[in-house]
């Protein structure tokens, strides 16, 4: 989808694989699409192509209110980037500019906020603010569509730094006032204004075939009594767990949904204790869940290798799961589940209000390095607390990979399960397996395709 005469066949095909990936607009009626958008196929002479929703939004188009381009999959490329764009996009969705402004977003990245401004806007269409008020818009939409709160409170929740400024922005977006965005939500079970609401209830979008089971099979396995738990049967199962965020901690439920041959959603309900945290809990979700990946992409990879070949076509949309935590996936993947599970009995943060059998958060590597100084976890919480290692969605995988090296005890098969979890590394082989160079970049899902398979433990 490098050309634009190749993206308007995408748009008249209605081709999904490239939600998220691109974006149309139509410059005789302003809006703006998905290229799976149903609406009849505009002519090529009236169509512009963007990289993001928000380039799309700098240039004056509003939103389709039918297909809705702002709740698309994020773009699967951000996932397999690690340069200073890549790194800058996983910040962004996690909410590090409505939390620290660009000059936040910028040190984490090691640039000038000018560089960071540059290198977006020209790669992108959008600079960092830009791009954080789509996504403030997004948020606030679904708080507007699927809560009670009254409008102001949603402005806050949202990470907008005034009314004004909210109430612009979702005119600017989709044409309309937040008391006309909430009337266009459908009316069934629709919450009233100012009524008390049960969390917030999410439809966390994928593109393509998503192979639901496997993914809940490992996380049930792996759960840690406490701050995660599997409910209901096989094919109905609910995944739960508690989670530590910027402003304060929530809740997840997150239910599994039959295999899917298309793109679709995972239902999932957020209770939070600040709603400020909204946009980086679902954040935290979709890279636990891998929900935008592009597995169009890596199936036609490792389709083309004779030994994945038939695994993939057995299991089509395999994920490669991530971490809501990655200091937490860390350590865990460093003591194994029986372990955590003591560690959190022992220093977990116990939650104000308790639901069900989760209790508490994971403890703090700070909290560890502390109680636990000796040996590799003493090594490598100590490393997590100062900064020597650094987990988070922006940060670079290389530097990443040497930190952990240096952690004394710290083994490479572990070393690439924290990769692979933690840092959402798509093309991570572990140490002792035959990884040929026509998998990459998409070793970590060959890894996957092999354990599902039984071949590798």
């Amino acid at each position: 989808m490098t050309d634009e005469d190749s993206r308007y066949e995408a748009v008249r095909s209605r081709d999904a694989r490239f939600d998220g990936v691109f974006f149309f607009a139509v410059e005789t009626t302003g809006i703006y699409c998905r290229p799976s958008c149903p609406a009849v196929t505009p002519k090529r002479a009236h169509v512009r192509f963007f990289p993001t929703a928000a380039a799309a939004q700098g240039a004056g188009f509003r939103a389709c209110r039918r297909c809705r381009p702002d709740a698309v999959p994020g773009s699967a490329e951000w996932n397999v980037r690690a340069d200073a764009v890549g790194r800058a996009m996983r910040l962004i969705a996690d909410g590090v500019v409505d939390r620290e402004g660009v000059v936040g977003l910028a040190a984490r990245l090691g640039y000038s906020a000018r560089q960071v401004q540059r290198q977006l806007t020209a790669e992108l269409g959008a600079g960092p603010v830009a791009l954080a008020r789509a996504q403030r818009a997004h948020t606030a939409r679904v708080l507007l569509q699927t809560t009670g709160l009254p409008v102001t409170e949603v402005a806050w929740a949202a990470g907008f730094a005034s009314v004004r400024q909210f109430n612009d922005t979702v005119r600017a977006v989709y044409a309309t006032t937040p008391t006309g965005l909430r009337a266009a939500a459908p009316r069934k079970g629709r919450p009233r204004p100012g009524a008390p609401t049960a969390g917030v209830p999410l439809r966390l979008a994928h593109r393509g075939p998503y192979q639901a089971r496997p993914l809940f099979d490992l996380l049930e396995r792996e759960a840690v009594p406490g701050v995660e738990e599997m409910t209901g049967t096989p094919g109905a199962r609910v995944y739960r767990r508690t989670l530590r965020l910027p402003y304060g901690t929530g809740i997840a439920a997150v239910e599994e949904r039959a295999d899917t041959g298309a793109g679709g959603w995972l239902d999932a309900r957020v209770h939070l204790t600040d709603l400020r945290d909204l946009t980086t809990a679902v954040q935290r979700l979709r890279r636990l869940f891998d929900l935008d990946a592009d597995p169009y992409a890596v199936d036609e990879r490792l389709g083309a290798d004779g030994r994945l070949a038939p695994l993939v076509a057995a299991r089509p949309g395999l994920r490669s799961p991530g971490a809501a935590d990655p200091d937490e996936v860390a350590v865990r993947a460093l003591v194994g589940r029986d372990t955590a599970a003591d560690l959190v009995r022992r220093y977990g943060k116990r939650l104000d209000a308790p639901c069900g059998g989760l209790t508490h958060l994971f403890p703090e590597a700070a909290v560890l390095a502390g109680a636990e100084p000796d040996g590799t976890l003493g090594a490598l919480t100590a490393a997590l607390a100062d900064g020597a290692v650094r987990l988070g969605p922006g940060d670079d995988r290389d530097a990443a990979r040497d930190a952990l090296a240096a952690v004394p005890g710290l083994d490479d098969r572990t070393i690439a399960e924290i990769r692979t979890r933690a840092l959402g590394d798509p093309d991570v082989a572990p140490p002792g397996l035959d990884a040929p160079d026509s998998w990459r970049p998409w070793r970590s899902y060959a890894l996957n395709h092999l354990r599902a398979a039984g071949e590798l433990e």
